[in-house]
């Protein structure tokens, strides 16, 4: 009999989403909008208001990629424009930028969080704005990747000071805080998911946030077709279909009474993984850097050491496998991505030696006792004989 599959990070519902779903029907708020789009969007933002110096502001939408697209668009992001962008992320953050017909600039990572490296991000401005053929460099896009915030006083201090928008991609992010402020909270605009696999889900979905209502506001008018005050159908812009509905946004409005649930078992997950590998050789985390950073630990993020442990990320990742466990390399960071090649890269290269070593682990928030049992068998075969 072929095992049970342990998935990366799958779904978990918390029991209430049904009421706000069977809530659309017997209502027959089916069509796009409704009171759990509005629920959804107070409830988001209620949440990241929490130590939020400004109020926050929330327009819901199909996915995460569609919030940022219409951050871009928002931006006045043009062909011919700059957008500096961390290189060691999912494609979702990059194509935006390049439905626009803008040029993306790729910015590494710092060894501490994994996320977008100050240092490589001033070098980067300064040689753009240096460069003979003029190009205005339109906004700035952070990852808090898996979960870990990014350094966003130092990310933030830069783009203040050379006047650049900042668009924080939050996918991963919802539930971490960077100095008690919750991640999505510092740039002008930020981007959440609500993707099958994230820590609370809509199936599929995403959100735009901002302290600027006016963004928001803009956002809801672009995303339902742009579609002008009048008594017909009339379009003074380009607009797009991308508002998420009543019948999602209900599930979205039972994950958000979860969501700090969601939060503690992750971290939770991390926990035990951290344990298992304390006296092994070779296996360093991504880690909390300290107080200031609060991680959601959406996926629990390894390093394996082949001169200290004895094997490869491959290895590892392959031997899950054969055990019907999945497991995945970190991102493949989009400097090294065939659509991206001749793309101008800033940094050391060390988002480039994170993929190489890293793996993901299963991280879900409904992991049991015998999941748990299953994958510790594999990774006890694979580490038994490689002491601390």
């Amino acid at each position: 009999m072929s095992k049970e599959k342990i998935w990366l990070s799958t779904p978990h519902m918390g029991g209430t989403e049904i009421k706000y779903v069977t809530d659309a029907f017997n209502t027959n708020w089916i069509a796009p909008l409704g009171p759990n789009v509005n629920g959804f969007e107070k409830d988001i933002s209620d949440f990241l208001n929490k130590n939020a110096p400004l109020t926050m502001h929330t327009a819901v939408l199909t996915s995460g990629t569609a919030a940022l697209h219409l951050a871009m668009v928002m931006l006045n992001v043009m062909p011919g424009d700059t957008v500096l962008v961390q290189s060691f992320t999912f494609c979702g953050t990059t194509n935006p930028v390049i439905y626009q017909g803008a040029h993306i600039v790729f910015i590494d990572s710092e060894e501490d969080t994994w996320n977008m490296c100050p240092k490589a991000l001033e070098q980067a401005i300064i040689a753009v704005s240096n460069q003979e053929e003029p190009t205005q460099i339109k906004a700035i896009v952070p990852v808090h990747l898996y979960g870990m915030p990014a350094q966003m006083d130092d990310i933030m201090a830069i783009a203040d000071s050379y006047g650049i928008p900042v668009v924080e991609d939050a996918a991963e992010a919802l539930g971490s805080y960077y100095k008690d402020r919750a991640c999505g909270s510092f740039g002008d605009m930020a981007v959440l998911s609500f993707n099958g696999n994230k820590i609370i889900t809509t199936s599929g979905g995403g959100a735009l946030v901002s302290r600027d209502v006016t963004y928001i506001d803009q956002a809801r008018f672009l995303s339902t077709q742009a579609r002008d005050v009048a008594p017909h159908y009339q379009h003074s812009q380009i607009g797009y279909n991308y508002r998420m509905s009543n019948v999602v946004a209900g599930i979205g409005r039972g994950q958000m009474e979860v969501l700090e649930e969601r939060v503690a078992q992750r971290r939770s997950n991390n926990q035990r993984y951290r344990d298992f590998f304390k006296d092994k050789e070779g296996i360093t985390f991504q880690s909390e850097p300290n107080t200031d950073f609060f991680s959601n630990y959406w996926l629990t993020a390894i390093l394996i050491h082949p001169e200290k442990s004895g094997t490869t990320r491959e290895h590892v990742r392959l031997a899950l496998e054969a055990e019907n466990i999945e497991a995945r390399p970190l991102w493949k960071p989009m400097h090294m991505q065939p659509v991206f090649e001749g793309t101008r890269f800033f940094g050391s290269g060390i988002c480039e030696k994170l993929f190489e070593q890293g793996l993901c682990l299963p991280s879900g928030s409904n992991l049991t006792d015998q999941h748990f049992d299953r994958i510790f068998k594999v990774l006890d075969r694979l580490f038994k004989n490689i002491p601390k």
